[in-house]
């Protein structure tokens, strides 16, 4: 049997269609999403029909991501801190604000990390960060990672987060990312996932990546102003959705460095906009 692994939708629809299209046509009908579905792109409500559609058509498995876990802590917290035109932010805000009850119910009752066994099939842990935390990552040459591939039982662990594609072996233990549907980095701005083809009880992993409509995905950017409800934000993704490699977890903490350096302190969100620019500035090159 095979299953599609797709991690890190991040509110690309058009990208996530793709990627569906590719499995459809590889007859595959089992599939895990790991985590962040929603977040830096334009109409999330499309991604979460997507989603729901396929879950009732097809056998899914789902984990909770570290986005998912923003969005019902805001609620939670009475939906204060986050502000519109603003690049730390607003696109998060942007976002919530299309989340029905509907979203934020199904989103409450993923799980951080499960193991699945299917069939004679060797057991699977998946998850979104690591099993541990759901915003780890799953690093190479990393003392942390090997750690954690120990204390799982299971051989296969698959984690996204980091939106690179990935396999880590130790031993006789291997962690897989499948890179992101959403905002891949070192993609040349494809989209990508993973297939797991089972055979004879054993796992095999074929890395995907695919190009698509890169410039639709813009054009929807501009069209619901996600420049302005988030601008240098907006702008590194777009930056990325071109094939650039800095990632906004970089350019958030030079950031909040450069904040920090000019106030004492830095607590997010409230990072001034001229330290964004002079982020972007700095490691890319870039501005509005």
């Amino acid at each position: 049997m095979d299953i599609a692994v797709l991690a890190d939708v991040h509110g690309n629809y058009i990208a996530l269609e793709r990627c569906l299209e590719y499995a459809f046509s590889c007859n595959i009908s089992t599939f895990f999403f790991l985590g962040d579905y929603i977040g830096e792109l334009a109409y999330p409500e499309r991604t979460m029909q997507i989603l729901y559609d396929v879950n009732d058509r097809y056998k899914c498995y789902f984990i909770k991501g570290n986005k998912e876990d923003y969005w019902l802590k805001y609620r939670a917290g009475g939906e204060k801190g986050w502000k519109d035109k603003n690049s730390t932010s607003g696109s998060l805000l942007y976002a919530y604000k299309s989340l029905t009850s509907r979203d934020l119910d199904f989103f409450a009752q993923l799980q951080s990390v499960r193991e699945i066994t299917i069939g004679e099939m060797t057991a699977i842990t998946i998850c979104h960060g690591s099993p541990n935390k759901v915003n780890e990552k799953m690093l190479p040459d990393d003392d942390r990672t090997i750690e954690v591939m120990n204390s799982v039982k299971t051989s296969i662990i698959l984690c996204g987060h980091s939106h690179v594609q990935r396999k880590i072996v130790h031993k006789e233990k291997c962690v897989l990312n499948p890179g992101a549907v959403g905002l891949p980095l070192f993609s040349e701005g494809k989209t990508q996932f993973l297939i797991l083809h089972g055979n004879g009880g054993i796992w095999s992993e074929e890395f995907i990546s695919l190009e698509y409509d890169v410039d639709r995905v813009i054009r929807d950017m501009h069209e619901v102003k996600l420049n302005e409800h988030a601008p240098y934000w907006s702008l590194l993704t777009e930056n990325i959705l071109r094939g650039g490699n800095a990632s906004h977890g970089k350019i958030l903490s030079r950031a909040m460095e450069l904040c920090r350096e000019e106030t004492g302190d830095c607590v997010w969100p409230d990072i001034p906009e001229k330290c964004w620019a002079q982020a972007v500035n700095e490691i890319i090159g870039l501005s509005k």
